[in-house]
């Protein structure tokens, strides 16, 4: 419809003999001001020297006279000269037939057909606990996989895990200190739980005692050379169990990946290159090879600065690594069009640095890397800590999300495995729609309460809605009334005025890398459909409109189940 009032509106200009080169259509905020809505006159009047609102009244005049299609039925001028859109109800109950024909597809585009694209998200680091920043860089990245995928692209999602380090060290530590935290009689979560202590344990030696930093770094050398048969009997077991242990937290939030990079095989390839450019693109700098990433400052760009590569003690760095990754992503996908990045704010600053290194290397990938960072996690009332007294991790978040739902659902007629299916499906969401109902760059205010309800701004009223309407359904079926668009009456529902814009909402979203305009749209006709559902008796068999409304009822179904899928979010037929 956007092309058409576009063309429209571009046709009535040239009558006028006025040329433009863009054309911008907006959705008025208030639905009584129209379902498009153009500045044209506004931003042209000036440099033709007309008066904007008279201007805007020829066009109208215009659009009028070459407006054949009853899909708009009515135009007119508001304020200094915009000029409104009002589609018919003809148009709103065929945009329904469509969704209806269309089912599981709506929604989807072709802008991205044919593009290679790999997305590299969550990043959790074995021997270590499932951090918040894990779980939102998660949420965020499947989000925007599947988003990608909707419009054409083929995804392979990547996850970089820091298999080597000070952090892997500190662990091993804590476990030779307390050998019952090496038991293995335990599945692997509580094995992986038990690590999680131990690396707490060492974490807080490393910063309060001199004699245990000795002897963690030690032990950081025999993790790299791999030359104590008894250290590498511990990182063995802990680098599998806490893998394992990722992999259900990735089950209940609905990933799956297709590459896993590791750290350590990342170093090697990063120092190689590194040492062969050393003196060309790098310099030797008191022992230590560095980038001097600031000779290469561009205006109106954000200003870089040195970043050491290799220590003074021959070790690569964060930014020798990311090196070797960008390097072996290209050669594992040599056809790959974009690689997008996912990780927190703060590795802004040495990504910029490492993204222009590779791209002086390589300017071939220059247009082909792409790096997007969220905000942080912070919690109302300031509350850091679970139920348990621990520090909130992002699998603690999960559990004691979950829990409290799980809770609630005590006495509903649900069997147990009913209830747990349904307490993880509305724990995930709720977590994930609080971290994607914003744009993904600033810090997120998280209220657990507000997060589970099922009224109001929350992944579970998303749900609900869905449930809702699916209840409504199984009622139509029960009583064998069909969709049908052989009476749809006069009335134009709120709803109806919103499903056509869902693939312009998902195609947003691709475009601007931004999967909130999703989560803001969903919960927007999902108070329509509650609107309608609260002052509406949908199905009767009285009624003979009551055919189309079960129609519109299955559209929004379709509308709400596509748009949760893009967001990771499930959603059961039953609450």
């Amino acid at each position: 419809m956007q092309k058409e009032i576009k063309k429209l509106i571009k046709d009535a200009l040239e009558n006028l003999e006025i040329e433009v080169s863009d054309i911008v259509l907006e959705h008025p905020e208030d639905l009584k001001n129209g379902d498009y809505s153009t500045n044209i006159a506004l931003a042209i009047a000036k440099s033709i020297k007309r008066n904007p609102r008279e201007l805007a009244e020829k066009i109208v005049e215009q659009i009028l006279r070459l407006n054949v299609d009853k899909n708009i039925e009515k135009v007119e001028v508001a304020g200094a000269g915009f000029i409104n859109f009002h589609l018919s109800k003809k148009f709103f109950a065929k945009s329904v037939e469509d969704i209806l024909n269309t089912a599981d597809n709506f929604g989807k585009n072709d802008s991205l057909s044919g593009k290679k694209i790999m997305v590299e998200y969550t990043d959790p680091n074995p021997f270590k606990p499932f951090h918040i920043g894990h779980l939102m860089t998660n949420a965020i990245g499947e989000s925007l996989a599947r988003t990608l995928e909707y419009s054409g692209a083929d995804i392979a999602r990547a996850n970089y895990q820091g298999d080597v380090g000070l952090h892997v060290a500190k662990a091993i530590y804590g476990l030779l200190k307390d050998e019952k935290l090496q038991d293995k009689t335990g599945d692997h979560n509580l094995q992986s739980s038990n690590i999680g202590k131990a690396y707490a344990f060492g974490s807080d030696a490393y910063e309060t005692d001199e004699n245990a930093k000795k002897e963690i770094d030690e032990i950081n050398k025999k993790v790299y050379l791999r030359d104590d048969e008894k250290i590498n009997e511990i990182y063995n077991w802990g680098f599998k169990v806490t893998m394992e242990a990722f992999e259900d937290i990735y089950k209940i939030l609905g990933t799956k990946f297709d590459f896993y990079f590791l750290e350590s095989m990342m170093a090697g390839v990063g120092r190689d290159i590194v040492k062969e450019n050393t003196g060309k693109l790098f310099e030797e700098s008191d022992g230590a090879i560095v980038f001097k990433a600031e000779k290469y400052n561009e205006e109106g760009h954000p200003k870089l600065h040195t970043r050491v590569f290799i220590t003074s003690q021959g070790l690569p760095t964060y930014e020798t690594k990311e090196l070797g990754l960008t390097e072996e992503k290209f050669k594992t996908k040599p056809d790959m069009d974009l690689s997008v990045v996912i990780t927190a704010n703060e590795q802004m600053d040495y990504m910029r640095v490492v993204a222009k290194a590779i791209s002086i290397l390589h300017p071939e990938y220059k247009e082909k890397m792409l790096h997007i960072t969220h905000g942080m996690m912070r919690f109302v009332g300031g509350k850091m800590s679970s139920r348990k007294g621990n520090i909130i991790t992002g699998e603690s978040l999960l559990n004691d999300t979950r829990a409290d739902v799980l809770g609630r659902m005590s006495g509903r007629d649900f069997s147990s495995e009913e209830k747990d299916k349904i307490s993880s499906d509305v724990g995930v969401s709720a977590i994930k729609y609080s971290i994607l109902k914003q744009s993904i760059g600033g810090d997120i205010i998280y209220d657990f309460e507000k997060s589970i309800s099922f009224e109001g701004d929350s992944g579970p009223y998303l749900q609900y809605s869905y449930t809702r309407a699916n209840s409504v359904l199984e009622k139509a079926q029960n009583e064998n009334i069909l969709p049908d668009f052989e009476n749809i009456g006069d009335e134009i529902f709120e709803v109806e005025k919103m499903l056509y814009k869902f693939p312009e909402v998902v195609l947003r979203a691709s475009e601007e890398y931004e999967p909130h305009y999703i989560a803001n749209y969903l919960i927007e006709i999902s108070r329509a459909f509650n609107s309608f559902y609260g002052n509406t008796l949908i199905v009767n068999k009285e009624d003979k409109l009551s055919s189309y409304k079960v129609a519109l009822t299955y559209a929004f179904s379709f509308v709400l189940k596509n748009g949760l899928h893009l967001l990771g979010i499930k959603t059961p037929k039953k609450m």
